[in-house]
């Protein structure tokens, strides 16, 4: 089965046999996503040493162009074993991968919640994925979490333009730009334009009190974000990706502690929280996941 994960300038792609295990992998970075596509799953499939029995999308847009470029450019090559219904959204493929071989498995009632370059959010309910009357659920990036009106806020959401990359290295450039000073302006040259998370991550281990105050502000709108989730959805397993996992020495235990002040305790005491545990593959994993599924 291959799975595959199309973003903004690049794309991952799996192939697993029938337990989860990962036969094959390959990831590309491009402008052009329908090459750096049809490359990695020419290149998964390759390492897979086998027949392609089924093929599942998931995309962090699936409504995107680019995305909707790639699904047509597959078609043609996949006319027997390709899931034609669209590409899967990227966190609830995720979820289902996290909630079949990931951090929650065996469970049933899941919610995955992460973020790196974008936020994304996943919802298992009863083994099934659960997306919405027209597949966009949920929208996690939409969030309305601060009650002023910004034009980022429409464009992208308040959720994602806060606590997104980007939206983390412009708080940061904000502070900065206001008359704090950060290590992190030595670290770039005092070029802006080359600052990433990475960037604000490491300052803050390191003892940045700028980066350190970001980094807890952006903890306070993922664990907010967070009890949004669980108080809709109620699961048995809140699984956190991304930043939350890759920097959980930073961020899990403020977003635990954000969470814990904004739901019942009985709701708290009967969550378990977990860091995700398949990286950059969970997307792609649930993907060929869901397409086994749908042949089934």
């Amino acid at each position: 089965m291959l799975g595959l994960e199309i973003y903004d300038a690049s794309a991952i792609a799996v192939a697993i046999d029938e337990t989860g295990r990962v036969l094959g992998r390959a990831a590309v970075a491009s402008r052009d996503v329908t090459s750096a596509a049809l490359a990695t799953l020419d290149g998964a499939a390759a390492g897979s040493l086998g027949s392609v029995g089924a093929l599942g999308v998931a995309a962090i847009n699936p409504e995107s162009p680019e995305c909707q470029a790639v699904l047509k450019a597959l078609a043609p090559r996949y006319a027997g074993p390709f899931v034609h219904d669209g590409a899967w959204a990227s966190g609830t493929a995720a979820a289902v991968a996290e909630a079949w071989i990931g951090a929650a498995r065996g469970a049933a009632d899941v919610v995955f919640f992460g973020g790196a370059e974008h936020m994304a959010a996943g919802i298992v309910r009863g083994g099934d994925p659960v997306v919405g009357a027209h597949r966009r659920a949920p929208a996690v990036a939409w969030l309305a979490l601060n009650p002023v009106e910004r034009e980022d806020y429409r464009k992208i959401g308040c959720l994602e333009a806060e606590v997104a990359g980007p939206g983390i290295v412009r708080r940061l450039v904000w502070r900065i730009k206001a008359g704090d000073r950060s290590r992190v302006q030595e670290t770039v040259n005092d070029d802006f334009a080359a600052i990433t998370v990475n960037h604000v991550l490491e300052a803050a281990r390191g003892g940045d009190g700028v980066s350190i105050s970001v980094v807890r502000d952006s903890a306070k709108y993922l664990g907010m974000a967070a009890a949004n989730l669980v108080a809709v959805t109620d699961p048995a397993v809140l699984v956190l990706g991304g930043i939350m996992a890759s920097a959980a020495d930073l961020l899990l235990e403020p977003v635990r502690t954000e969470l814990a002040r904004r739901v019942p305790p009985a709701m708290m005491d009967a969550l378990t929280i977990a860091p995700a545990t398949l990286g950059a593959d969970a997307a792609a994993i649930g993907a060929a996941r869901l397409a086994m599924a749908a042949l089934q």
